[in-house]
């Protein structure tokens, strides 16, 4: 399993957490990451929003760095996973724009033929090229005891190639299964986070993250389990000041599901960047696993 591997700037800096953990992940499963050699900010939603043919060029420019003998790049943030696969998308669909971008392309030397890259995402490549039997059977320490919400986001499940449901999404709840997790089904798991917000109305974004740590916290959830580097940031960072904001009392830990999947496989815990998020998931993940193992 050879794979280009596109990290993007958040893996780099505010989720490096992420960037630990799936690298850990992926070489405990035997998925072989290849990191695109002078790869470039996808330009996240700003830059497209300014000027389509620029934010495009940008992207696609990662797609022509990949490494000829690869056609699938791995791309585990979710904006930088939408951003690769819509690109890809627009240069297949509309070839006047193609061009431009390969001539903006060629002042760097570099072309890049339409469809020649799959763009997936981390928990794709888990479940369906890694598979079931080979987690579970992988999955030495479990997660048994402890009650995880499964947080997709707006985005991952709604990008172009019917990834997931995009209203009813099940993929990271099946692999979370296989850990042997306790799986929060709740109602807002592919709802949106606020993105930005924050920088625009703070009573706006305090409130879509108060309705997700709610929800989460009324089925009963220990942890949330994401996969975007923007919602872990905001469900994580904010909590504090959305407890002030609403005079709440949430004390929901939100981690990586890739800091899961390590776990479970037993690998070390700094390994996989576990005590980098602000609201601490050691005591809950600790206390739950020893309950659940003390009952065996």
């Amino acid at each position: 399993m050879r794979y280009a591997f596109y990290p993007g700037c958040s893996l780099e800096s505010s989720s490096v957490a992420y960037d630990l953990s799936t690298r850990a992940v992926a070489q405990a499963l035997g998925v072989r990451l290849f990191e695109i050699d002078d790869w470039n900010c996808c330009g996240a939603t700003e830059y497209a929003s300014m000027s389509k043919l620029a934010g495009c060029a940008v992207i696609a420019r990662n797609l022509a760095r990949v490494d000829p003998t690869i056609d699938t790049v791995v791309a585990p943030c979710s904006a930088c996973f939408l951003n690769l696969k819509k690109t890809d998308r627009l240069m297949v669909e509309d070839p006047v724009l193609s061009e431009q971008i390969n001539q903006a392309l060629a002042a760097g030397d570099l072309h890049y033929e339409p469809g020649r890259v799959n763009v997936r995402s981390l928990l794709d490549v888990l479940v369906e090229d890694v598979g079931e039997q080979a987690i579970r059977e992988r999955a030495t320490r479990g997660l048994n005891g402890l009650r995880i919400a499964p947080y997709y986001g707006c985005q991952i499940v709604r990008p172009l190639d019917g990834f997931d449901d995009p209203e009813h999404p099940a993929k990271l709840d099946r692999l979370l299964g296989w850990l042997g997790a306790e799986v929060v089904d709740y109602p807002v798991k592919s709802h949106c986070c606020g993105g930005h917000m924050a920088q625009i109305s703070e009573e706006q974004a305090f409130e879509l993250i108060r309705r997700l740590l709610q929800s989460a916290k009324e089925y009963d959830a220990d942890v949330i389990a994401t996969l975007c580097p923007m919602c872990q940031l905001n469900l994580d960072a904010y909590q504090g000041r959305v407890n002030n904001f609403f005079n709440a009392k949430f004390d929901l830990p939100v981690l990586f599901f890739s800091q899961f999947v390590g776990l479970a496989l037993g690998l070390d815990a700094d390994r996989l960047g576990l005590g980098k998020e602000i609201v601490s998931a050691r005591p809950v993940i600790e206390r739950r696993l020893a309950a659940a193992q003390a009952e065996v």
